[in-house]
């Protein structure tokens, strides 16, 4: 039976009818998996955005107004393009499963969830602050709280 409303059992079925729990060793796995995947998904993010941040140049000016919306930039940089086109690929793809099995309603599963982004953040992300003084600066100026962005 699918739960409508926020449930707390150690009977849920994730992403696929053959990965349910009934007991709950098999529920502290999945809820281990979850926690996992989504500390693996903050780390190809920090990754992404790493790589991203390092294949753009350091001198490159905002677009002016007279800037074309649509602009042919296959340049000799496609590869890298492409390489963080299917890295953002992958990426939504986890962030898209994280949130169908949060759509289980499941609780432990949502607590799973929340506090593996959460470490995964703090330990592959956090560093996109400064250390120097009480004033913290965003270094990435898309830092999205979204799971699937």
């Amino acid at each position: 039976m699918m739960h409508m409303t926020l449930h707390w059992s150690n009977e849920v079925t994730l992403l696929f009818d053959s990965w349910s729990t009934k007991s709950w060793p098999s529920y502290a796995l999945a809820l281990l998996i979850c926690f996992l995947v989504a500390v693996f998904y903050q780390r190809l993010e920090a990754l992404r955005l790493h790589l991203k941040s390092a294949a753009s140049p350091a001198n490159a000016s905002p677009p002016s107004l007279n800037t074309p919306l649509i602009v042919r930039k296959l340049g000799r940089n496609w590869k890298i393009r492409l390489g963080l086109a299917a890295l953002f690929g992958l990426n939504s793809a986890i962030g898209y499963l994280i949130m169908l099995a949060v759509m289980s309603y499941n609780g432990g599963v949502l607590l799973a969830v929340v506090l593996g982004l959460m470490v995964g953040y703090f330990v592959f992300r956090s560093d996109d602050f400064s250390d120097g003084d009480d004033s913290f600066v965003a270094a990435e100026t898309n830092n999205s709280t979204c799971a699937c962005s």
